[in-house]
């Protein structure tokens, strides 16, 4: 079974059952760690990584915070005000999640900007004209003024 229990009775975890519960591979974990985002695992007599069970529900964390679009470096510092509760208060996390939304409008105006220039782009070019008077690339390869 990929259960281990140290001399305390604690149950820990092999990295491929971490990898299976949590649902991410194992070099995801090891980056993980790597990155300090989750703590190093303990290393049992064979020198194998042994995780507590924590870390699944951390992993698990981690994902679903990506799936709201949180980024590794925004997802630490939410762990890290959780792990804070004695100073760390709900508003501080709704604060991550506002400016994570106030982000996220800002890509959805700039993605309706470009799909719009680039829906003009495609209305005004001629299949049948040559590469060379084709305005997409023309578009592309426009001069812009650098000012310093």
């Amino acid at each position: 079974m990929n259960i281990k229990a140290d001399t305390k009775g604690q149950k820990f975890f092999t990295i491929g059952k971490v990898s299976g519960l949590a649902d991410v591979n194992r070099e995801t974990l090891r980056y993980y760690e790597r990155e300090g985002i989750i703590d190093k695992p303990q290393k049992n007599d064979s020198g194998y990584r042994i995780y507590p069970p924590e870390t699944v529900k951390q992993i698990r964390f981690i994902k679903r915070a990506q799936q709201l679009g949180f980024s590794l470096k925004e997802i630490t510092e939410l762990m890290a005000l959780q792990n804070d509760a004695q100073n760390a208060t709900c508003h501080d996390v709704k604060q991550y999640a506002v400016d994570k939304v106030n982000t996220m409008e800002q890509k959805i105006e700039d993605l309706k900007q470009m799909r719009s220039r680039l829906l003009e782009l495609i209305a005004s070019c001629d299949e049948e004209k040559s590469l060379d008077t084709c305005p997409i690339l023309d578009a592309f390869g426009e001069e812009t003024n650098y000012e310093d």
